[in-house]
């Protein structure tokens, strides 16, 4: 890229006839009021009609006349063009976002030899109040930095003509779509995005969502309107809905899930008046206020517009794993190989897992849950296809009562959760396409439910989600390396699908009122009655739901150098089988709040508790202060590694006692 902000001052300049002065201050004022006004009138409407597309093509059509006057104005010279990229370039200017232009020039000679009136309108727009984000560039320029980074190619992408040598303008776009490869985009956009996913844990239901980025959020609807550009299929749902590539009901649920985003996002802006994306906690009870949303008897609204939001990012993040499975098999016109048949109801496409006929969940609904359990044995298997995960969306309400209590269909959901590989995505699956909500309802009424404490930054569904993650990677050698200590336990374990289901039901009683912990044993209980679980898996179920919490609160609040404490706890466990699944699920369960929670302190003090525990299980007693010769010890080391004598520190412990070495972080 062409700066013309550090141009060398040997670039011979063409001889121009010296223009006549312009009054910049005078202009910038006019514009600047200008823009104000255009501003203000746009606000005014968008509160009136809630339109969130009409307030960003209006702000875009605003700033367009702007910068044409600008440009006119300051009389650049005829043979630049100025156009419109990124989210500007297609219309889409939010109230605090940035506006990006292009500004193409002949070669990079013409750009440097005009430097200084570049310079001129760039700072005269600064001060209008438009944030700028500017480049100037060469055809050739254009070209190779789009092919070195897809950011730039995608907003490249979006180009749109505003003023100055639209032929210029118009070679730049021949130029371009000739040199885009419709394929190598999309793949590259689709690891990027793999990549901002894994940035945001992989789920929408954050606490805090950034409406832009998280998944579920925009960023996910422009992709497919991105990778249907570049493979000339059209940049609207409607072009996409004449092409075949989405139906008319996802056409339609498209738009309205996109306006829904718009309209927040909107918001964000004009309340903090800023360039602000994320949706915190500090703002969310004053933007349902300005959506007009109103507390319920047992909600906030704050807690209500959430629950909106992450219902339409679910369904964003259904359309577009849909859509995008879809314009790969547009944009990729390799053949597929053959269907290979796995039974009677399902085959192998392109490594996807697809129904042999699409009204086959209608027909049996069995094979709904057939369907995810063959996701989890068939190794060979990396996903579902589109019309399988349609079919999937539209036949889960055929999981009704008497689905729930057939027999074959409890055995089939149980052996779901006993399977050696895939439980975390299939239950994810589950969740999205609200089969587990259907199937469980009383985990459906927790979907989108916030959690409002200082540690949890998930919905209960998700953070459920992501304990059973936890629990999956203790059982998997290629995680051993992560937590050695819970490793080693859950390889020794019998039956650890028992502890999944006590984590799918540990929090599932939250928001009722009362003790989730004791509420969700009743739930708990019915199911292991309902699905013919033995009676000592039963039990061992029924007591982590109850006491999952339990040894948090004894590692953290209580003193494990007293032999009574222990004593007690252990007597609460009973037996070393619920000692190491309680271990277990407490782990998974404080690494599922948050991915700062947890710390070597906690899991140094879980682990003593738990020896000190098992020891008292094995019939010896407590030592009086387990752990504290050792961390003495070391606290000796750090003072003589920095030079102090030895016995410097007796006077000072002999004030302390033994919980501060045992409950206090480490202080050396």
């Amino acid at each position: 890229m062409t700066d013309f902000l550090q141009v060398s001052e040997d670039v011979k300049l063409p001889q121009l006839t010296e223009p006549a002065p312009i009054d910049t201050r005078a202009l910038a004022a006019a514009l600047k009021l200008r823009l104000q006004e255009g501003q203000a009138r746009l606000r005014l409407a968008f509160d009136a009609d809630n339109n969130a597309r009409r307030m960003l093509l209006g702000r875009a059509q605003l700033v367009d006349g702007v910068l044409r006057d600008t440009w006119r104005q300051l009389g650049l010279p005829a043979e630049l063009a100025l156009a419109a990229v990124g989210g500007y370039g297609r219309g889409e200017l939010y109230p605090a976002s940035d506006v990006d232009i292009l500004i193409l020039a002949r070669n990079d000679d013409f750009a440097a030899g005009h430097k200084q009136c570049l310079e001129q309108l760039i700072g005269l727009l600064w001060d209008i109040g438009l944030e700028i984000g500017q480049s100037v560039r060469s055809v050739p320029e254009c070209i190779a930095q789009a092919e070195q980074d897809i950011t730039v190619q995608t907003s490249l992408l979006e180009a749109r003509f505003l003023c100055g040598k639209k032929s210029l303008f118009e070679h730049f776009s021949r130029t371009f779509l000739e040199h885009l490869d419709p394929v190598a985009f999309f793949r590259a956009k689709q690891l990027e995005q793999a990549g901002r996913y894994a940035r945001f844990n992989e789920t929408p239901y954050s606490l805090e969502p950034n409406t832009k980025e998280s998944p579920g959020g925009l960023r996910d609807l422009q992709i497919i309107l991105w990778a249907a550009h570049a493979a000339r299929l059209g940049d609207t749902w409607t072009a996409l809905l004449r092409r075949n590539v989405v139906t008319a009901t996802e056409a339609r649920q498209l738009a309205r899930a996109e306006e829904n985003l718009r309209e927040i996002r909107c918001r964000l802006h004009l309340l903090t008046r800023r360039r602000e994306d994320r949706l915190l906690f500090e703002h969310q009870e004053a933007l349902a206020s300005a959506a007009g949303i109103v507390a319920t008897r047992s909600r906030r609204a704050s807690e209500v517009l959430m629950q909106h939001y992450y219902r339409n990012a679910k369904l964003v993040t259904q359309l577009n794993t849909l859509v995008l499975q879809n314009l790969a098999s547009e944009i990729d016109a390799t053949p597929p190989a053959p269907p290979i048949v796995i039974n009677e109801h399902f085959q192998m496409v392109r490594e996807l897992l697809d129904v042999r006929d699409e009204t086959l969940f209608e027909r049996e609904p069995r094979a709904i849950l057939e369907s995810f359990l063959l996701m989890e044995q068939r190794h060979e298997l990396k996903g579902m296809t589109a019309r399988t995960l349609r079919a999937l969306w539209l036949a889960r309400t055929r999981i009704d009562t008497a689905f729930r209590r057939d027999p074959a269909n409890r055995a089939l959901f149980l052996k779901i959760f006993q399977q050696k590989r895939g439980l975390t995505h299939e239950v994810r699956r589950m969740n999205q396409y609200d089969i587990l909500g259907h199937y469980l309802p009383a985990f459906g009424r927790v979907v989108g439910q916030m959690q409002h404490d200082l540690f949890h930054v998930y919905t209960v569904d998700q953070h459920i989600i992501q304990v059973l993650r936890n629990l999956r990677r203790f059982t998997l050698p290629e995680f051993a390396h992560e937590y050695p200590f819970c490793s080693r336990l859950a390889a020794g374990f019998e039956r650890p699908w028992v502890i999944y289901i006590a984590a799918l039901f540990h929090d599932i009683a939250k928001g009722r009122g009362g003790d989730h912990s004791k509420l969700g044993v009743a739930d708990a209980c019915r199911f292991c009655y309902e699905h013919g679980i033995a009676d000592d898996d039963a039990d061992l179920i029924a007591f982590l739901v109850e006491h999952h919490l339990t040894m948090s609160a004894v590692a953290q609040k209580q003193d494990l150098a007293d032999p009574e404490v222990i004593r007690n706890f252990a007597r609460t466990v009973a037996t070393p089988r619920r000692m190491i699944a309680l271990y277990l699920l407490t782990v998974a369960d404080i690494r599922g709040t948050s991915p700062k929670v947890w710390n070597a302190w906690k899991g140094k003090l879980l682990e003593d508790l738990f020896r000190a525990g098992m020891r008292v299980l094995q019939g010896d007693a407590p030592p009086p202060a387990a752990g504290l010769a050792a961390r003495q010890e070391e606290a000796r080391g750090m003072l003589r590694f920095h030079g102090l004598r030895p016995g410097i520190e007796i006077n000072l412990w002999q004030q302390l006692d033994t919980a501060y070495f045992m409950l206090a972080p480490n202080p050396w």
